[in-house]
């Protein structure tokens, strides 16, 4: 079979749900969201391009559970607690959004989340987590308050109830959030759980509000409609979640009845999401032959793949034909998951099918993207690294909001420009937020 082939060829879940080709345009935060955090005309305009783009799924940004605890302001909750998120026009518009998404043939599943700690101070009144352990990044965030049992067993029934929703307005599967530090990610971290309780101490423990979402979700929507998660192969962080700790949750998922696992990695303290090392005293170091693999997290998933018996997508780095396909030929994971190239390009994954291109866009080193790492937060460079990364994180955000407002991207637009005007825009968004 040739490449051009492999990558086309369809692939059927557990549920039976088939998806078009192995191509995921995986989840990135849209900040499209209005001002009552409800989906808008530029979802549904980001959306068809995506689907028509050839990629055969698409997974939402992150849709929140909580309205009062966000990732950011321009997100979508779907909060069954506050009425107006899920009443006739909130779900009309979730409609228009999947409608748009699925009209090409691809699949359009909805990425379900819950902030925790990570919800920064213009988006939120009071973070909260399993313990009250503050995110350290340069004052941003608040201390979070350390959930009740009570209020852990609500956020379970929240993910059911947004999943079933999501299920009634068109889109095509769910994704449960376990990575990058969000919520049920900080449970499964010993550095911030710090429970005494059920929902702390042994992995079994600190991986059970992930289960219980994860069934809480599949009693909702049934057996027939995909169900994902996305989990770190590791927090990338001393004493926190770590490869051996995978390792055991994604045993514990086998007997979930999931469609396909996720795998990442990282935090906020340690993006090595996007291919770069935190802050150096607290780092765990990738394995060697990782830094020369295209995939960030390809040689973790190898082993994830020897223990679990779902579906794998990849997720971070993936740019050549060539690489992608030695992946799926390896049998190390099942579908590939791409974000950035979208952001620019949003016809890419028709044009890498059609054999018309051979690697997808990328420009990380036109960014000056700070590959080689953060230094300590002592460090005079810390503030210039942190404008780096999230200017080029704004960078990629600007693109897709130009996308999404029908303007061309603007591949000149500098990085300092960039940093400015993403948190210009979120903090006006904050201000606007009506609660």
């Amino acid at each position: 079979m040739n490449p051009v082939d492999l990558l086309a060829q369809p692939y059927t879940l557990p549920c039976g749900v088939v998806l078009p080709n192995r191509l995921c345009k995986t989840a990135m935060t849209e900040g499209l969201g209005d001002a009552q955090l409800r989906a808008t005309p530029e979802h549904v305009r980001l959306y068809a391009a995506w689907g028509a783009g050839g990629v055969g799924l698409n997974i939402s940004g992150n849709v929140m559970v909580d309205r009062f605890v966000i990732e950011r302001p321009g997100n979508v909750a779907i909060d069954v607690r506050h009425p107006p998120s899920v009443d006739a026009d909130a779900r009309a518009r979730l409609s228009a959004w999947a409608q748009a998404g699925t009209a090409d043939g691809a699949q359009l599943w909805m990425q379900l989340s819950h902030a925790g700690r990570q919800s920064p101070r213009y988006a939120t009144r009071q973070p909260v987590g399993p313990s009250a352990v503050t995110l350290d990044m340069l004052g941003s965030y608040k201390t979070p308050r350390a959930l009740e049992d009570s209020e852990i067993v609500d956020i379970i029934a929240r993910f059911g109830a947004a999943a079933k929703i999501a299920q009634d307005c068109g889109f095509t599967g769910v994704q449960v959030h376990g990575a990058h530090g969000y919520l049920i990610s900080s449970f499964l971290s010993p550095v911030t759980n710090r429970r005494e309780d059920r929902w702390g101490g042994a992995i079994d423990n600190r991986a059970r509000l992930l289960i219980e979402c994860v069934r809480a979700v599949r009693a909702k929507v049934g057996q027939a409609f995909p169900v994902s998660v996305k989990l770190n192969s590791d927090d990338f962080r001393k004493g926190g979640f770590s490869h051996a700790d995978c390792l055991k949750v994604v045993e514990l998922l086998n007997s979930e009845n999931l469609d396909l696992l996720e795998i990442s990695g990282g935090t906020y303290e340690q993006p090595r999401l996007l291919g770069i090392a935190g802050r150096s005293e607290d780092a765990v170091a990738v394995r060697p032959s990782t830094r020369v693999r295209e995939a960030y997290f390809l040689d973790y998933a190898e082993a994830i793949r020897a223990v679990a018996r779902m579906p794998l997508m990849v997720t971070g780095g993936f740019r050549s034909r060539e690489g992608m396909c030695a992946a799926l030929t390896s049998g190390a994971l099942d579908v590939i998951g791409l974000a950035r190239p979208f952001c620019t390009h949003p016809d890419c994954a028709r044009e890498l099918l059609q054999g018309r291109i051979d690697r997808l866009p990328a420009f990380e080193q036109q960014l000056h993207l700070a590959a080689s790492g953060w230094r300590s937060p002592t460090s005079p460079l810390l503030l210039m690294k942190m404008i780096n990364v999230l200017g080029a994180q704004g960078w990629y955000y600007q693109q897709m909001d130009r996308l999404a407002h029908g303007r061309p991207v603007d591949l000149k637009r500098g990085i300092l420009r960039s940093f400015l005007r993403y948190w210009w825009d979120d903090l006006g968004r904050a201000l606007r937020l009506r609660r």
